[in-house]
């Protein structure tokens, strides 16, 4: 049985967590808040935005409002990473050979149709994936395992058919989850950050089908999750 490969988005597919993280420290700053937005990516990235923001305050914020800021939070990053918008090195020559070697490709990411197609549809990746799965799919977000189990049930895999491929240490702990094993992409993050991957790239460089289906003989079996790393909340810095 060939694996079913199925992708982050941010971090992995384009190395975007820098912005992503500025424009978060950007909207701290406006709101009068002192977080280290880096530190907190490093600890909740992956999770939906408004589920970041929630951890940052004090007490509790309406749901309406953390839409408000969430969406002005997307307004930064896109105004900073406009120009900047690149697939992720080796990325396109991967899915290229991956599809070409038979696997199904799946993209599996918490966020919303609009800003999937900001990334997706402006650099043309649309095509090289079978399904593509958002926020708008699914009820629960990362570190829940319900995008990438809805991904796998798009595609007709089994879980332990699936690779997930992920820059995030919640992202990491969803796949397990869901009963699948991992690449870690460290975009952002130090290797040591990931619990059991099946192997650590910086990019896509050099990384190929048949690399692949030697490191999963080598893990026959997804890892268990994790619980005090699925479960991290955000502590001040």
């Amino acid at each position: 049985m060939k694996p079913t490969l199925i992708f982050d988005m941010d971090g992995v597919i384009v190395d975007n967590t820098p912005y992503q993280a500025r424009a978060f420290q950007l909207l701290f700053r406006d709101l009068g808040l002192t977080t280290n937005a880096r530190k907190l990516l490093a600890r909740l990235n992956g999770m939906p935005s408004t589920n970041i923001l929630k951890t940052v305050f004090t007490n509790p914020v309406p749901e309406k409002q953390l839409k408000n800021y969430s969406e002005q939070r997307e307004f930064l990053y896109r105004t900073l990473y406009w120009s900047k918008r690149r697939a992720m090195p080796g990325l396109v020559p991967f899915l290229k050979a991956a599809r070409a070697a038979g696997f199904k490709i799946g993209l599996g990411t918490g966020s919303p149709p609009e800003t999937i197609s900001y990334i997706v549809d402006h650099l043309d990746l649309r095509q090289h994936f079978d399904a593509i799965v958002g926020k708008a799919d699914v009820d629960r977000g990362k570190p829940h395992a319900d995008t990438f189990a809805t991904t796998a049930a798009k595609l007709g895999a089994r879980p332990e058919d699936c690779v997930v491929f992920e820059d995030a240490v919640l992202g990491e702990q969803a796949a397990y989850k869901a009963g699948m094993r991992c690449v870690a992409v460290a975009s952002s993050l130090s290797a040591k950050a990931f619990q059991n991957p099946l192997t650590v790239i910086k990019d896509f460089t050099g990384f190929t089908p048949e690399r692949l289906l030697e490191l999963l003989e080598q893990q026959p079996k997804a890892p268990k999750p994790d619980k005090q790393r699925s479960q991290r909340q955000y502590m001040q810095f």
